[in-house]
């Protein structure tokens, strides 16, 4: 039997992600808690591949293997709730596909330079298969590195031997000297590159841009001073400015090329301390980003040149110098109006370090806790393979408490504030498999978006209609206009509503309501004997 409808609204809703398993539409958990979960928070994971620390799991697998493994994490962070992953896809000099004037990653191939063997392109699958489980997909580019402490391989394309006029030795690396206009503009083609071949979510830089201090090492950067540092009394700040030119050229020129795309920066935690700067957090650590990396990250939200922060607040809540919650505290202060994503230590959990609270069952979910309630918009867990080892039952915390139910991403309205047009032609069959609904594509909006993705809504007689809550989201699609409901039950009346979502994560006003009764093994409709906004 079929049934359809035509389409009313019941207020702009806010959009989500979510997908389990390899099927393009997916079902959610009935049951209810008492307080209501968050309809938007954004949930990820770092994988970092230099020197095969979460994927490839060694050098040199077969493309059959890497492929295996790399679904294998999707499916793992799915399982959890996740709805975005960052990938290291630029180690050291190198990179881990094939749109690239730089040389094959060893940790990808064995060899640095080498290419896969069958070839195909790592960076398109990956995209491919994030995308059709409704995971984002941010390309996570190392900044400085040419060379890192724990190559093996160094191809004679490797900017290092190419361009060597370019290249600072430090502390058993080789970078990039930052003061060079020509090694800013090589960066910024390298990062533009990435986002005009692939259809990856975000450019993602983490926190190493000049390096940091190791005792009895000095980086040799004064001729290049000399030589660019005209009208800076000292070098730190002609440093500072450095990496300032850099991060806007790279805004503007992505903005440029795909303006939908995300630009984010992952700093140290620290930006300042009170002590020295009135602007700064209420810590007393001793390195900060703005004064030992030379990267003014306050600067680069005030000024909109990124679109998100995720400082790394690796540091417990019992920890006297720099409290957890003393520094959530700072960046949700400080984050003008761009988003704030809490950088988590999973790698601590657990350890046996100089600070014992990380031996606490609860300081994970006590941080998500807190950041929940002090404004971030959610969460980067570093790092993937710490996240597999489930280090005293943190993970086990996030699938079943924290991220039992769906949330969508945070949209964007400084780069995307136009929702999508509504589905059209609601219907339902049923089916062996259970009530099938389908729906037909809205129209374009008036800024060329449709949908991206789907969510549908149900509701049981008695409940009032609303798009806050995501207990209430029985599923969403990536890939049709159809979703099966294996959990709908004979003789309860329901309401179902879809909306589209774009790719920024606007959601527009549903199709709806689809009033639905199993009776008899038929549908059957009934009035509208709910009540509705």
């Amino acid at each position: 039997m079929i049934v359809g409808v035509k389409k009313i609204g019941f207020g702009l809703l806010s959009p989500f992600l979510l997908y389990f398993g390899l099927s393009a539409c997916q079902a959610q958990p009935e049951a209810f808690e008492v307080e209501r979960p968050p309809k938007r928070e954004f949930r990820a994971v770092w994988v970092a591949t230099v020197d095969n620390i979460d994927w490839p799991s060694q050098k040199n697998l077969t493309p059959d293997r890497q492929r295996a493994e790399f679904v294998d994490l999707l499916e793992f962070y799915k399982g959890i709730g996740m709805n975005a992953l960052f990938v290291q896809v630029r180690a050291a000099g190198d990179a881990f596909y094939a749109k690239s004037s730089e040389p094959w990653s060893e940790w990808l191939t064995g060899e640095q330079g080498r290419p896969p063997v069958p070839f195909y392109d790592p960076l398109d699958y990956m995209v491919r298969e994030s995308h059709r489980r409704g995971l984002e997909f941010h390309a996570w580019l190392n900044l400085n590195r040419l060379v890192h402490r724990s190559s093996r391989s160094v191809s004679s394309q490797n900017l290092s031997r190419t361009h060597p006029a370019w290249v600072l030795s430090y502390d058993g690396a080789k970078l990039f000297n930052f003061g060079i206009p020509e090694v800013r503009q090589f960066i910024t083609e390298m990062t533009v590159n990435v986002a005009r071949n692939y259809d990856v979510d975000g450019i993602h830089f983490d926190d190493y841009f000049y390096p940091y201090a190791v005792a009895g090492q000095t980086l040799e950067d004064e001729a290049t001073f000399k030589k660019y540092g005209q009208g800076f009394a000292n070098k730190n700040d002609w440093r500072r400015h450095n990496i300032d030119i850099l991060i806007k050229q790279i805004h503007d020129s992505l903005a440029v090329v795909k303006p939908r795309i995300k630009f984010g920066i992952s700093p140290f935690g620290v930006w300042r301390n009170r002590r020295d700067d009135a602007n700064g957090s209420n810590t007393t650590g001793g390195l900060t980003s703005y004064d030992h990396l030379f990267a003014d990250t306050r600067k680069w939200l005030q000024e909109g040149w990124i679109d998100y922060v995720a400082p790394q607040v690796y540091f417990s809540g019992g920890f006297a110098k720099v409290p957890f919650k003393n520094l959530v505290d700072w960046w949700a202060e400080n984050s003008f109006d761009r988003h704030f994503y809490v950088g988590q230590a999973a790698y601590r959990v657990g350890y046996e370090d100089s600070d014992k609270h990380w031996r606490n069952t609860s300081e994970i979910p006590d941080q998500v806790r807190y950041l929940r309630k002090d404004g971030a918009d959610g969460s980067i867990f570093f790092s993937s393979r710490s996240l597999r080892r489930n280090s005293l039952g943190f993970v086990d915390s996030l699938r079943n408490e924290f991220y039992k139910y769906p949330a969508l991403i945070p949209s964007m309205p400084w780069k995307d504030n136009v929702v999508p047009l509504s589905p059209q032609r609601l219907g339902a069959t049923l089916q062996m498999a259970g009530l099938n609904l389908f729906w037909e594509a809205p129209p374009l909006a008036s800024d060329g978006d449709s949908a991206t993705y789907y969510v549908i809504y149900r509701f049981e007689e008695g409940e009032k209609p609303s798009a806050i809550d995501p207990r209430r989201i029985v599923g969403q699609c990536y890939e049709g206009t159809h979703f099966t409901d294996r959990t709908a039950v004979a003789e309860k009346k329901y309401l179902y509503y879809v909306t589209a979502v774009d790719r920024l994560h606007n959601e527009g006003r549903p199709v709806g309501p689809l009033r639905i009764l199993i009776r008899d093994n038929r549908l059957q409709r009934f009035e509208n004997e709910m009540t509705e906004n």
